[in-house]
């Protein structure tokens, strides 16, 4: 099979059939990037502007209460670098809500206790009910779809929504950001604030009733939040020049940060799918959009890309001692997920999903039909 690789970023077309080449050999996901820029990412005087208006705008808001905003913490570079700023730097009073879903790696344990103890944050660490999650995890990858990780973001979401109702807060702080994910492929993936798709892909192949597990819908999410708890969602990242290795650098500096060696290995499940899953069922590495994200901003070089892409997924020895963990938890036998990760795989189209799906897809092709 013939590989076509962007002339410009590092994505191809050996795993993705949404992607489409121009004719000076440059794809349609970096030309988007771009054509984003102005609107999407601000590292300069304009963003310094925008951001000190949204910082006095939420502590003015948060007068009277005990916290200006609330955000996720995972123990990763992009939560962590966003509560350091917005604790030390810009003086906001943070409450961090961190869940344990039981695959939190040994670092961003460490990581997430020192974020409290150096920056005072107080983080609330939310306690699923593990056999109900892992009920889930596990439908997920019986279901043998592309986003078997997708329980993990709507758990946090639907607690960080739940918490802020409780604390009345009318701002999230998310560390999302264009710097370090413009990129992502698309075709293979959903919306992971979809609690109809995780309830009907748990109906086929799970085993307990899912009596006690924080989810989230699409309408809770996108239209409950914004219009009828007035919550806004903030991406102070945006605003800044977000670079990773500089922002690194200052964490272990400031308050002696682990990096646990690539974007969201801070998760023993999360690195588990980027590196093995995916890649082993669907062909699909990761890493083509975080180096092509870094690439649209400036922060490697595309020869520099391809190099690290050359460089193996991961260690066979922390790999089977991780799957090995991820399979007690799951209560999954290797024979069994040895035939899932042998079959072909299906995509999330295949189970229910959200009537929502389809407007917010419709939504972003209509800012991306502006765009061009």
């Amino acid at each position: 099979m013939n590989i076509r690789i962007c002339s410009r970023c590092v994505m191809d077309d050996s795993s993705d059939k949404t992607i489409s080449f121009e004719p000076d050999g440059t794809c349609n996901y970096c030309n988007y990037a771009f054509s984003r820029m102005d609107e999407a990412y601000f590292p300069n005087e304009e963003g310094k502007k925008r951001l000190d208006t949204l910082i006095e705008s939420i502590k003015r808001k948060g007068r009277g209460s005990g916290y200006d905003c609330l955000m996720g913490i995972s123990g990763g570079l992009d939560s962590s670098y966003l509560a350091y700023l917005g604790a030390k730097v810009w003086g906001l009073r943070i409450l961090a809500v961190h869940v344990d879903d039981g695959f939190d790696t040994e670092t961003a344990k460490r990581n997430i206790e020192k974020l409290s103890q150096k920056l005072d944050i107080k983080i609330i660490i939310e306690k699923l009910d593990e056999r109900q999650y892992t009920d889930v995890i596990r439908s997920f990858i019986r279901a043998g779809v592309p986003s078997i990780d997708i329980p993990q973001d709507n758990v946090l979401l639907a607690c960080l929504n739940r918490l802020a109702k409780k604390f009345q807060m009318k701002f999230f702080l998310s560390g999302a950001n264009f710097a370090l994910e413009s990129i992502l492929q698309r075709g293979s993936g959903t919306v992971a604030a979809d609690g109809t798709h995780i309830r009907a892909i748990h109906r086929k192949f799970g085993e307990i009733p899912l009596t006690n597990l924080p989810l989230i819908t699409l309408f809770q999410r996108y239209i409950g939040q914004k219009y009828f708890d007035r919550i806004k969602t903030i991406r102070p990242l945006d605003f800044i020049d977000y670079n990773r290795d500089r922002a690194i650098q200052e964490l272990e500096r400031e308050i002696g940060f682990d990096y646990y060696g690539g974007k969201h290995y801070e998760s023993i499940y999360t690195k588990f799918v980027q590196t093995y899953y995916l890649p082993k069922k669907f062909g699909i590495d990761k890493r083509k959009s975080h180096f092509s994200s870094m690439i649209v901003s400036g922060q490697i070089t595309r020869e520099e890309a391809l190099k690290r892409l050359n460089e193996p997924l991961y260690d066979p020895i922390h790999m089977e001692k991780d799957l090995k963990y991820i399979l007690e938890k799951t209560r999954m036998n290797r024979n069994e997920f040895n035939e899932i990760i042998g079959e072909k795989g299906k995509n999330h189209a295949d189970f229910k999903v959200s009537k929502w799906v389809f407007f917010s897809s419709l939504a972003r092709a209509f800012r991306h039909f502006l765009s061009d």
